[in-house]
């Protein structure tokens, strides 16, 4: 070590070691004072609040954020708007169908022959006779209030599709009603009787046939409703062509299997003899080969109206 700086050192005096002992206090307090300020900077503020001051919270993550508070309200109130329009389409269909069922109650004495068509029926129990009759007169009222009902879903849906949608409806809706009605009368004044004359006569060759009046009326709607429903087949398919998730060549690729697929249809919505099945099976067959007909048709059209 130097000699002179030890020196020196024994020769300060105990004044000059306090004021040496308080400086090296000082700078060292001051480095302290600076670092904990630059500890204490803000960041730089990535967003602005609602009133254009900087802030480190996104806009998503604010509470009391007024445009977030906006949106709840605006989807609240289309909410209510809907399930309000919805309510008052179901309060008018149900409305025409206990109109028509009050009338097809009341009138049952006009047209049940016509029902029965003269088969010999019988009853089991009173409750039987009001069950029946209950049946076929709710089952008569939703056939006559399908168009109204039809008409009110589509004042219901109408505001939620877009112009495609919308304009297809518009254009089958009658013929979604035809349709319906045809499938009726076939399952009516074909499958109905020809099946029905099918089965008794299989029967009596073992048995003395009787048919309640509760097992014909559930025979007659099973024969005919969803009938009525599978000729629908054309407007389904003409609807999933229009909005791009079919076409004529998809349906000619999976013709086979979709024919087993109308086999199975057949079996499950008909009284279980081969007969009434093969009945509903060859006109399902011929309104697919129609469906794949009218979407090739309206695929050409397109084609001719992108190229003009």
């Amino acid at each position: 070590m130097d000699s002179n700086s030890e020196r020196d050192r024994e020769n300060l005096s105990p004044l000059d070691n306090t004021n040496k002992e308080e400086a090296e206090k000082s700078i060292l307090a001051k480095s302290e004072a600076t670092h904990e300020e630059g500890l204490k900077v803000p960041k730089q503020a990535l967003y602005t609040d609602e009133n254009g001051y900087p802030t480190n919270i996104p806009p998503g993550k604010r509470k009391d954020d007024p445009a977030d508070g906006e949106d709840e309200k605006v989807e609240e109130s289309n909410l209510v708007e809907h399930l309000s329009e919805l309510r008052k389409q179901l309060i008018k269909s149900i409305a025409v169908f206990l109109l028509f069922f009050i009338v097809a109650f009341s009138t049952i004495n006009v047209w049940f022959p016509y029902i029965t068509r003269g088969y010999t029926l019988i009853v089991l129990s009173p409750m039987e006779v009001i069950s029946f009759y209950t049946t076929i007169s709710a089952a008569l009222a939703f056939g006559l209030s399908i168009p109204f009902l039809c008409h009110f879903l589509w004042q219901f849906v109408k505001p939620g599709l877009n112009e495609k949608e919308s304009r297809f409806l518009s254009l089958y809706s009658p013929a979604i009603l035809i349709l319906f009605v045809v499938g009726l009368a076939f399952g009516y004044y074909i499958v109905n009787p020809l099946s029905y004359k099918f089965l008794i006569s299989l029967g009596e060759m073992n048995f003395d046939v009787m048919v309640s009046a509760q097992e014909y009326a559930r025979f007659l709607l099973l024969t005919t409703m969803p009938i009525g429903l599978l000729f629908e087949l054309p407007v389904v398919a003409l609807f999933l062509s229009a909005i791009g998730i079919l076409t004529s060549g998809s349906m000619k690729k999976v013709r086979k299997w979709s024919y087993v697929v109308l086999g199975v249809v057949s079996a499950l919505i008909t009284p279980p003899d081969f007969f009434s099945q093969l009945i509903i099976l060859i006109p399902m067959i011929g309104l697919y080969e129609a469906s794949i007909y009218l979407v090739m048709r309206t695929e050409k059209r397109l084609q001719t109206a992108d190229a003009a």
